[in-house]
């Protein structure tokens, strides 16, 4: 028996990876966020598979799902959004799984950072503007953050940044940055992306609250920050296919 933790992607059934569509078609049971994962991502489980959303539950019931199916010898499909390492919460399921005996695998999924780059039809490491990403998120009600992470501290490199659980908290987002990046540095929202009803706000660190403010939402947003997101064709062209620089996968040609 096996518990597979699978990376559902952002919400888009199209984006489950096709290992990710096999082991949720194959397993009888299925154990799905459904707060972040919609029906259809899990729709492909098998017709008599005991299917749960796991939204209402606490950890302690989510493993007692598993327990009940490790001792009928089930395998258990644990599907999360985006990727199960990033904010995924399985850490925690994990050292339960471990401290019982029971075998886990994790399936990667399209991480909502990716998806959102993809929404807004751009690239998030420009030559000579951006050349990191930084994954972070605001604390808020949840978990705090660990001394260091900080905004202040992750503006001072000037990459571009994917701002987790901070749509309540574009106020502060606006005061920590604005000092690093300026009040004009591109910002855009993706509400729900991946979703039918997904949403793309696009502005500054200056006005992109009001913006927010006026579509009013509050909840499952990703907020990136960064030059790179400009519309501006000022930047150089990579070096990756530039005639002059040759590599070993495309050596000087000889005349």
């Amino acid at each position: 028996m096996t518990v597979f933790f699978i990376g559902a992607g952002p919400g888009d059934p199209e984006l489950l990876t096709l290992k990710a569509a096999r082991l949720i078609g194959e397993c009888p049971v299925c154990l799905y966020a459904g707060s972040l994962v919609p029906e259809a991502v899990v729709a492909c489980a098998p017709d008599d598979a005991h299917v749960m959303d796991t939204a209402p539950m606490t950890l302690d019931e989510t493993h007692a799902e598993i327990l009940a199916a490790h001792a009928k010898g089930l395998n258990v499909a644990r599907v999360h959004s985006g990727d199960p390492s990033l904010y995924g919460a399985i850490a925690e399921q994990i050292r339960r799984l471990k401290a019982d005996g029971i075998d886990y695998q994790i399936v990667p999924g399209v991480p909502a950072y990716a998806a959102a780059a993809a929404a807004l039809g751009t690239e998030l490491t420009v030559p000579e503007v951006a050349q990191s990403i930084i994954l972070t998120r605001m604390s808020m009600k949840s978990t705090g953050m660990p001394e260091g992470e900080t905004l202040e501290n992750f503006a001072r490199t000037g990459a571009t940044l994917a701002i987790h659980l901070g749509i309540r908290a574009l106020r502060e987002i606006e005061r920590q940055l604005a000092p690093y990046y300026g009040e004009d540095c591109p910002v855009a929202v993706v509400y729900r992306v991946g979703w039918p009803d997904q949403l793309i706000i696009r502005g500054t660190l200056m006005n992109v609250r009001e913006k927010v403010r006026a579509a009013k939402i509050t909840r499952t947003a990703l907020i990136m920050v960064g030059p790179a997101l400009s519309d501006s064709n000022g930047f150089p062209d990579s070096a990756l296919y530039d005639a002059a620089k040759p590599h070993v996968l495309r050596p000087v040609r000889k005349a």
